[in-house]
């Protein structure tokens, strides 16, 4: 009568399981965002009067001067996140994350901005688009970043990429004020500020004036929710490439024993 024998099973690795990068936090904030966006709707829709001279055109103000605002914000954002990292003692890849995050975010931001100035360009110019001072340096600043998100595509480790896509971030963000003071700086189709006038007055409705607030605090909360999803996405992107070269590495000693 031969002795029963156990079967043996091989040891299984655990599984990186993440369900969600959202918390709490997260999600009291998109609340809001989704609250202050509809806010936004009604009120650049429904409450705002329609301008003197533009009239209904004027709504686009509304989305095109807060993603303009908040493209130059997060552009900004990735320039300090990389010095941080480059200047930083323990030059930490949080710093590098947070800086491709707000980099991407930036980037569909000014698309949104260059969309609606177009839209807005045929309403009032009577063509989308004019080789302009102010529309020429936002194409720009645009395509600068997307080659800062090409960069840091690039192949080698996360310092290389933290490294290279630093040096861009730190050069890319001197255009911000070449597109900013371009209308003044140049004889440019592209209205000057629309909130404050000449002599630094505001120059606008006061329900156009609130409108174009809860605009920029919309974008503002979307900005900021976006911002949190993606840093924490990429992170776990490089942890999974981390365990996955670890993995590999083992394997490929193995085959030496």
């Amino acid at each position: 009568m031969t002795a029963a024998t156990t079967p043996t099973t091989a040891p299984v690795e655990p599984a990186l399981r993440v369900r969600s990068s959202g918390t709490m936090a997260t999600r009291t904030l998109g609340i809001a965002t989704i609250v202050t966006m509809g806010w936004l709707v009604a009120f650049g829709l429904g409450f705002s009067p329609a301008d003197r001279d533009q009239r209904d055109a004027v709504r686009i103000l509304y989305m095109h001067v807060p993603t303009a605002w908040l493209a130059y914000l997060a552009f900004v954002v990735t320039a300090v996140s990389s010095a941080m990292y480059l200047f930083g003692k323990k030059h930490s890849l949080g710093f590098d994350r947070v800086a491709g995050a707000s980099a991407e975010i930036g980037v569909v931001f000014m698309a949104l901005t260059l969309v609606t100035g177009m839209l807005w360009g045929k309403l009032t110019w009577g063509v989308y688009w004019q080789w302009d001072a102010r529309l020429t340096t936002t194409a720009l600043l645009f395509v600068s970043y997307i080659g800062y998100l090409a960069v840091r595509g690039l192949g080698g480790t996360h310092d290389q990429r933290a490294k290279r896509s630093a040096v861009i971030g730190l050069l890319a963000v001197i255009e911000i004020p070449l597109v900013h003071f371009s209308v003044r700086m140049w004889r440019s189709l592209h209205q000057e500020a629309s909130v404050l006038d000449s002599d630094g007055d505001v120059d606008m409705d006061g329900l156009m004036l609130f409108s174009l607030f809860v605009g920029v605090v919309a974008f503002t909360l979307l900005y900021v929710w976006l911002l949190l999803h993606r840093s924490r996405v990429i992170a776990m992107e490089d942890l999974l490439d981390d365990q996955g070269l670890d993995r590999a590495l083992d394997q490929r000693r193995a085959e030496f024993l």
